[in-house]
């Protein structure tokens, strides 16, 4: 038998998901996705490369985001259906019970992205993670971190791409970069950028003896073409390296990764994912005109701040803390957010620690 409140639970999330695609206008996203269908089966489509690039990743994006919305509006119907039949099956009636509350975290997942309106939110993300301080452990807590984040995106089905890795001498790495090309991807992710520390028993180092250790983690929009600053060439210092793996051995003969450094800001970009040198340079510019970009942003919202005189204080050090020893714990220290098993989180287990820094951000900016 359902419980007495199954049916005033279930008109509450359906209420919700009706504000829901209010918010997000389906009716615009079926005209954006006819728009966009039209240009990407035009017959001149791919003689501008990165134009068409361009179309069929928007028309994906508005695609996958109108099927997730069908699909949750398929599954309250079929409950509403399950739930006049559970009345007298109770296995039906567990069913019907474990569905509302897999769509209760479905729906309540699709109302955090509603609340991801800023400019760059919808934009694919560029994270990179980098050791910080903590010698072989931060080395390896920088690459816990990046196995952690590409998890995240396979459980969601997310595209991700590694575009540069720099390993470390004896283990992990000392800072990697990868493109996670999903809808909502950089407002997503934004929330993870800052220092993580991790505190823990040494696989390194003397036996009984914890260590802290720290990384950083950047995240940065892949703007659009038309959203790039100009970027002289005489700012601009390229090297170009051999592509390499683990331990420093060459998995390319030719020397086709890229370096490119900003002389004016000081900001390095490194690719060595593509096969050639003019591809690998291609991308590093690209992320090179995201980070410019949003070092503009960045600069021009500092100095409204400090004309309205109302500049605070940045977050500490740390964002958030995982510890193995002596207890078991990741606690977010903005939200406060909490679990005890780090194991589920270091293996893509993010959601609520991404939903949670979500609101937590549109509180403060409100």
């Amino acid at each position: 038998m359902l419980p007495v409140d199954f049916p005033e639970r279930l008109a509450a999330l359906r209420s919700t998901f009706a504000d829901i695609r209010a918010v997000t206008d389906v009716e615009s996203l079926r005209r954006q996705i006819a728009e966009l269908s039209e240009q990407a089966t035009a017959p001149n489509l791919w003689d501008d490369t990165d134009k068409a690039q361009q179309i069929t990743s928007a028309l994906s994006h508005r695609q996958s985001e109108l099927e997730r919305l069908e699909r949750v509006a398929a599954r309250l119907d079929d409950l509403e259906v399950a739930a006049e039949l559970a009345v007298d099956d109770e296995e039906m009636a567990r069913e019907a019970e474990q569905e509302l509350s897999a769509l209760t975290q479905t729906i309540g997942d699709l109302e955090v992205q509603t609340l991801l309106d800023g400019e760059y939110d919808g934009r694919p993300a560029v994270v990179t993670i980098r050791a910080g301080a903590g010698g072989v452990d931060a080395a390896d807590f920088a690459e816990m971190l990046l196995r952690m984040y590409l998890r995240w995106a396979e459980q969601h089905g997310y595209s991700t791409s590694v575009m540069d890795t720099s390993y470390a001498e004896e283990a992990g790495i000392k800072s990697a970069t990868f493109e996670v090309d999903a809808p909502y991807a950089f407002g997503t992710l934004a929330v993870e950028a800052g220092t993580h520390r991790l505190v823990r028993m040494s696989p390194f180092g003397a036996a009984g003896k914890r260590q802290t250790s720290f990384a950083a983690v950047e995240v940065i929009p892949l703007m659009a073409e038309t959203a790039h600053v100009e970027v002289p060439e005489s700012d601009i210092r390229v090297d170009v390296f051999r592509s390499s793996g683990p331990g420093g051995q060459s998995v390319n003969t030719t020397d086709s990764a890229v370096r490119l450094t900003h002389l004016p800001t000081g900001i390095v970009v490194s690719m060595q994912n593509e096969k050639s040198q003019i591809q690998n340079r291609a991308a590093a510019m690209r992320v090179l005109q995201s980070r410019l970009l949003l070092l503009q942003k960045e600069q021009e919202a500092a100095t409204k701040k400090e004309l309205a005189g109302s500049i605070t204080a940045s977050w500490g050090d740390q964002m958030r803390s995982y510890v193995l020893a002596p207890y078991q714990m990741v606690k977010d220290l903005r939200t406060e957010h909490e679990v005890n098993n780090p194991t589920a989180v270091f293996d893509g287990d993010l959601d609520g620690f991404i939903a949670a820094g979500i609101r937590w951000r549109k509180r403060k900016d409100q």
